[in-house]
């Protein structure tokens, strides 16, 4: 009887403060990861589509019927500061708009890659023209051909319509 008492009593080591330290940690971690990731799912789920420019011009009568199958402005170009031509160059600040479709979810993201080309684009564009050029053209000639070269770098899709919320022209 006295060996089934000693058995009883032999126990396994209680782990250290090192070992309580590390499980700590890993519930931490833990913990972070699965913040991250239901942030990332939200992200994707709810705001893929880009927020909604409110200070976007309405479509014109005309454009009506193409704007209803759209349900979103895309207003990630931002604001463009370019300088225009010599001999007396002017700065040029616009905000470059336009409708599109979110639930086209390789259009939105071909979208949002080609926004640096976008702005260089625009850039290049009121830089090949001098400020007297400039502004002998009606601003929608000017939309026209900053559509046919945002057009030209597209694949997936294609903008139909362009809508400056600003452009100024600075001397």
């Amino acid at each position: 009887m006295a060996q089934k008492q000693e058995r009883r009593q032999i126990k396994a080591p209680s782990p250290g403060p090192a070992a309580l330290a590390c499980r700590i940690l890993a519930v931490i971690a833990a913990a972070l990861a699965l913040v991250l990731a239901a942030g990332t799912v939200y992200a994707l789920v709810f705001r893929a589509g880009g927020e909604k420019a409110e200070s976007a011009a309405p479509a014109p009568d005309g454009e009506a019927a193409a704007q209803a199958e759209f349900d979103s402005i895309f207003t990630g170009i931002g604001r463009i500061r370019a300088s225009t031509g010599a001999p007396e160059p002017a700065t040029v600040i616009l905000s470059i708009a336009f409708p599109y479709s979110p639930q086209d979810r390789d259009f939105s993201g071909e979208l949002a890659a080609r926004i640096g080309d976008f702005r260089s684009g625009a850039t290049a564009y009121f830089a090949s023209l001098s400020t007297e050029e400039l502004r002998q053209k009606d601003e929608a000639v000017i939309k026209v051909e900053l559509l046919g070269r945002f057009n030209d770098l597209l694949r997936l899709g294609r903008i139909t319509t362009l809508y400056f919320s600003d452009y100024l022209i600075i001397e």
